[in-house]
């Protein structure tokens, strides 16, 4: 982690694009919170890389004076895994929706844990595809499923059969796969509770390895649920032991409660740290110098 001399202002932080969300959307509030980690943990800006995929977070990085990604529909993990095995100096920030995390991109989220690469990846989950005008996604719970398909009814053969489809649908539980997954550090926040998500995020930077932070972000325009969670929403109980997983998984089936906090964080090496071990300890079968200049080829 690298400071900045001078002491860092959201004025900094800012860059000349202006937000396009829309009015009251929830990723504001995710946001504000990421520029008041950045700040509260006073990082270079030239050392902080941004990484999205497609979606309403998608425009994320184009509103933060720092480097900045914006790839493909699903595939910001593997971008920003590949960010930071370059330069592992930098502290990477992933940006992705509930779309982008947990339908088209899922494939990628069980790997970028298991390998505890050093990433925060936070997920705006507002349970719908607000970009594309309000289908369901992964999350969404079973009655928007029924609303979605009811709208195309007879546009489409066989609308009939998903209609019977969708009274069975479960939406993914991403705590419960994250910790299924070995992420070693697993939380859960809320746009309505900014404190308490500047908090988490703080947290999250700092811990070595991946950390996945679930933030609720209610989409105002196609799906608002503000006051269905602030109603579900509270703290972890305070007795909780963030290292005990068979606990955070248990909490985490509470379907009743929207519990906000750190579930799950463990330390164990990263995978960059594990790659700097294998190059400063070369065998016969392992060729460093060349992994070495490889990487020196990206950082440049």
């Amino acid at each position: 982690m690298i400071t900045t001399e001078q002491k860092l202002t959201i004025k900094d932080l800012k860059s000349a694009v202006k937000p396009i969300w829309c009015p009251g959307c929830g990723d504001y509030g995710v946001l504000n919170a990421v520029m008041k980690t950045i700040i509260g943990l006073q990082l270079d800006p030239s050392h902080v890389a941004m990484v999205s995929g497609i979606g309403c977070s998608g425009r994320f990085p184009a509103f933060v004076n720092a480097y900045g990604f914006h790839g493909v529909h699903g595939r910001a993990l593997p971008f920003a895994s590949g960010v930071k095995l370059a330069n592992p100096d930098l502290t990477v920030f992933v940006l992705g929706g509930d779309g982008d995390a947990f339908s088209i991109g899922a494939g990628h989220l069980p790997h970028a844990a298991r390998r505890n690469i050093d990433l925060t990846y936070i997920v705006m989950d507002n349970s719908i595809y607000g970009l594309t005008k309000g289908q369901p996604s992964a999350t969404s719970p079973a009655d928007v499923l029924q609303q979605s398909t009811v709208k195309y009814k007879g546009r489409r053969k066989g609308m009939t059969g998903m209609l019977n489809l969708a009274q069975t649908v479960s939406p993914v539980n991403p705590i419960a796969m994250a910790l299924a997954y070995e992420a070693s550090f697993v939380a859960r926040g809320f746009s309505g509770a900014p404190k308490e998500l500047h908090e988490i995020l703080k947290t999250a930077v700092l811990h070595r390895g991946f950390s996945l932070v679930q933030v609720i972000s209610p989409c105002t325009t196609f799906y608002d649920t503000y006051n269905y969670w602030r109603q579900l929403a509270q703290p972890l109980p305070a007795d909780h032991d963030c290292t005990d997983r068979a606990a955070a998984f248990r909490l985490a089936l509470e379907l009743d409660k929207a519990y906000l906090g750190i579930f799950y964080q463990v330390e164990r090496p990263s995978f960059e740290d594990q790659v700097a071990k294998l190059i400063a300890q070369p065998t016969d079968s392992f060729a460093p110098t060349a992994v070495a200049s490889l990487l020196n080829r990206f950082r440049r």
